[in-house]
């Protein structure tokens, strides 16, 4: 297989997962925002613990990251998964600041609820 559909491949599989945890992300926010809080809202929680000590175990990238690396000489964010570049580039603030605000409301239904 030629290095341009390995790489492919890989931004292909790597815009999936970041599209999977997306729908997690925007279920728990919802849930949280309703009061709908039951246990998929925890199943999300613990979806992105695992995701965020998986990119903790590999320096705060991804492993898709670096499996694209060997297919490519590029150093745009976009480079390794089908995004915006100002998206890729921004994805780990703004998806985690969203899930911190999902937790500060779900941290209110539980304590003032």
């Amino acid at each position: 297989m030629k290095p341009s559909t390995k790489l492919t491949l890989v931004k292909l599989l790597h815009t999936l997962i970041w599209a999977f945890f997306n729908v997690v992300i925007f279920y728990f926010l919802y849930a949280v925002i309703v009061n709908k809080i039951d246990v998929w809202v925890w199943v999300c929680i613990a979806l992105v613990a695992a995701e965020g000590l998986v990119l903790l175990a590999f320096r705060k990238m991804c492993p898709l990251t670096l499996v694209a690396q060997n297919y490519s000489n590029s150093t745009k964010p976009n480079f390794d998964i089908y995004l915006p570049e100002w998206l890729a580039k921004y994805n780990k603030p703004i998806y985690t600041a969203l899930f911190m605000i999902g937790l500060g409301v779900l941290i209110y239904r539980l304590v003032w609820g």
